[in-house]
């Protein structure tokens, strides 16, 4: 990353006022994209315009994909549809081609489909834009070396050279049939010690990992994950090659994907940046806190509705924070496990017996120690047998009560394909400060008629 000198941006800024095409070209000449985007930030809309204007054709493009959506927005709506399809467009690999095509509207879509003179390429995007955009087919990218099983290694190698000119990097030499079905993955070190083998059938690698074109996006990433690949391909029903998902863009997109769920986590129920207006940030965090204000005053209820107790023994209004927190905090650990064994795919439909008894235990031993600590306490520091035993009573209940409630709540949501990210937030801290403050009353209220008739 670079940390740009102010004395690098007066220069820029003095050269792109004044016009010079050449010296801003040559300012900017050994920038990287990510760079390229994030000196936009320090420029005006106009200068950044001219700036994209002087680039080269895929370093515009690049550059352009670096920016957040929002920013890439203020560019784009200054530019004619002919602009956008030639400068960016006819510079993009499919995939970053269909997610700017995304971001907008109809109208504006089929105009620059119109003006992008690679008429195979135009088809290709309109296939691409049919999907779903968190499917693996709206995600893929249809650029690939493609060569065919009953080929001989010369001819691969000389099909191979061809492909690759049209192409920015090889991730893998993929093998299909006649009918385009995927056969196989050809490696780099069979061309090399083979030069001369009849087909390459007799040396791919076969029946090599795929994805469903159908199947979401977050399969696909498992994928590359599980078996550290650079690439996975794309196919359909009928296993025909249809594209691949790399690596780079699996990043980017596990990037959205992690805080999307620290946002749903956070009580944020929209994707939402700094950068964002004062309604939008507003509308993104209000209903939470809403939801949580709700719960404060349930609590409230419960509380009053034992205000004889309180008076009794006004030691046990201290403890309050303390079983809320504990309670809070131990459901939102036991969610976390839970959905993070969801989102990379650990948790089978046969394993859910033994993680709920492993989940139990775990609760068992935390919640034990936990209310041991408690009453040892009170023991030596307050002596009152009543906040003794109601204290670590209803500690125990509490993170057993928290503990299992924080494992079923993700799990009940993914069963009615919800995303259980939204279970690690404030629904487990406000469920589970009511039952808390329930359980906590109702034990105090029962050991006080008893020890205090």
């Amino acid at each position: 990353m670079i940390d740009f000198q102010k004395s690098f941006i007066e220069e820029l800024t003095k050269e792109i006022n004044q016009d010079n095409k050449a010296a801003v070209k040559e300012l900017i000449k050994d920038l990287y994209p990510a760079d390229i985007a994030e000196l936009f930030t320090l420029l005006s809309l106009d200068e950044t315009l001219y700036v994209y204007r002087v680039l080269e054709g895929e370093d515009a493009a690049d550059a352009l994909m670096e920016l957040d959506e929002d920013e890439r927005a203020k560019i784009l709506d200054r530019l004619s549809s002919e602009e956008i399809a030639t400068t960016f467009i006819d510079n993009m690999d499919t995939d970053d081609a269909v997610d700017l095509m995304r971001e907008l509207d109809e109208d504006q879509k089929e105009d620059i489909l119109s003006h992008i003179a690679d008429v195979e390429q135009a088809g290709e995007i309109i296939d691409l834009l049919k999907y779903d955009e968190d499917t693996a087919g709206g995600f893929m990218s249809t650029e690939m070396i493609v060569i065919n099983e009953n080929w001989s290694m010369p001819k691969c190698v000389e099909e191979m050279r061809a492909q690759a000119e049209e192409l920015n990097e090889i991730y893998y030499i993929y093998v299909v049939d006649d009918q385009e079905r995927l056969r196989g993955v050809l490696p780099i070190k069979k061309v090399i010690t083979n030069p001369s083998v009849a087909k390459v059938k007799h040396v791919m690698k076969k029946d090599p990992i795929s994805v469903r074109d159908n199947e979401p996006i977050e399969e696909a990433i498992n994928v590359i994950e599980k078996y550290d690949l650079v690439a996975v391909p794309v196919v359909d029903e009928i296993d025909r090659l249809l594209g691949i998902i790399t690596v780079d863009d699996v990043v980017d997109k596990m990037r959205d994907i992690h805080e999307r769920d620290y946002q749903l986590a956070s009580g944020i129920t929209q994707d939402i940046e700094t950068t964002d207006n004062i309604v939008r940030q507003t509308a993104a965090r209000l209903p939470w806190l809403l939801i949580g204000m709700a719960g404060g005053i349930g609590n409230s209820v419960i509380l009053g509705g034992y205000e004889h107790i309180f008076a009794s023994n006004p030691t046990l209004p201290l403890f309050i924070p303390l079983i809320g927190g504990t309670g809070g905090n131990v459901g939102i650990q036991s969610s976390a496990i839970i959905v993070q064994g969801l989102a990379n795919n650990t948790i089978k439909e046969g394993s859910l017996w033994s993680l709920v008894t492993k989940e139990i235990a775990v609760s068992l031993i935390n919640a034990s120690i936990i209310s041991l600590v408690v009453f040892v306490y009170n023991y030596f520091y307050l002596k009152d047998m009543i906040v003794m035993a109601s204290v670590s009573i209803s500690l125990f209940s509490v993170v057993m009560f928290a503990s299992i409630f924080g494992t079923f709540v993700p799990l009940m949501l993914e069963r009615l394909k919800l995303d259980p990210a939204r279970a690690t937030g404030p629904f487990i801290t406000i469920s589970n400060d009511l039952i808390g403050m329930f359980i906590y009353m109702l034990v105090t209220s029962m050991l006080t008629s008893y020890f205090l008739p």
